[in-house]
């Protein structure tokens, strides 16, 4: 029996059907339509992924605050880099009797070239970057102190590039000059300079809020005149590591992202694949993971100029 909390939360949108528009793609968490030959409508469902894997059970509200969530920083970082916003509503796009399918949940965009991987920026090691540094004491290679915690921050932020996998594989670090021979030289040291200049800003803002940014990964197209674009979403619990800043001054970690779904996955032992889609979540880790989203919006996002 559904609780009354879950309840609350009113009715899961796992997918979207868009009939006015032609579908593109389904990603781990968007659906991707076509507006014409040059726009996207990206829409935010209430899917929910770990491990590189789509759960079987959608968190209620979860779209709505991504999408949130993602245009604040958009139009917050505009002055760091150009982003691929178009500036209109997107229920303009869809037929009347869509539009409610779409309120809040969905981003209109201009369509971009992509780059074929992630640059992610840490300002802690966690995550991948804390096996590969456990195991020899560099992250993507980059050699760092002995002694490092995961509460310990670095004294500079690094860039640490993944490529970007299809839903169902798992993103692969790689290092810089792995990055290079993908997309040139010139290209990767512009990628790793905004992405850094990215995190900075936000860290800075979020340090006003009570909030760090342990790590994030931003993603990046090209637009028709080859210039560096910010793109998908941005510094959202799905993409980033956030941490309550007076817990972690008392040397604890307080996550407001999906951490309580990766505790129960790894206490389960199912870490990936089809016996991980499976599991049926229990309603105490789906509530878990939005009082999460929704305290993290609320401490970054409420009450901005």
């Amino acid at each position: 029996m559904t609780s009354a909390a879950l309840a609350a939360l009113g009715p899961a949108v796992a997918s979207t059907s868009i009939a006015s528009l032609p579908l593109i793609a389904r990603g781990k968490v968007r659906d991707l339509y076509a507006v014409g030959s040059d726009r996207l409508l990206m829409v935010a469902t209430d899917r929910l992924s770990a491990f590189d894997v789509v759960m079987k059970a959608p968190v209620p509200g979860k779209g709505r605050l991504l999408t949130q969530m993602a245009l604040f920083w958009f139009h917050r970082l505009a002055g760091v880099c150009p982003n691929h916003l178009t500036g209109q509503a997107p229920e303009s796009v869809v037929a009347a009797h869509e539009r409610a399918r779409v309120e809040g949940r969905a981003m209109l965009v201009r369509r971009l070239a992509p780059l074929p991987c992630e640059a992610v920026v840490r300002g802690y090691v966690a995550g991948s970057g804390w096996k590969e540094y456990a195991r020899s004491g560099t992250v993507c290679g980059i050699p760092l102190p002995a002694g490092l915690a995961m509460t310990t921050p670095l004294a500079e932020p690094i860039f640490t590039p993944a490529t970007k996998a299809a839903v169902g594989d798992h993103d692969e670090n790689i290092s810089f000059e792995q990055l290079e021979a993908l997309i040139g030289a010139a290209r990767a040291a512009e990628l790793r300079a905004t992405a850094i200049a990215l995190y900075r800003a936000a860290h800075a803002h979020a340090l006003t809020r009570g909030i760090v940014i342990a790590d994030t990964k931003f993603e990046f197209g090209l637009d028709a005149d080859g210039r560096l674009t910010l793109m998908d979403e941005v510094l959202t619990p799905d993409s980033s590591r956030f941490w309550l800043a007076d817990e972690l001054a008392a040397g604890r970690i307080v996550a407001l992202d999906k951490q309580p779904l990766r505790d129960w996955l790894a206490a389960s032992g199912a870490t990936g694949g089809a016996e991980q889609a499976a599991l049926d979540l229990p309603e105490h880790v789906i509530l878990g993971v939005h009082e999460r989203y929704a305290r993290a919006f609320a401490m970054l996002c409420g009450g901005d100029e």
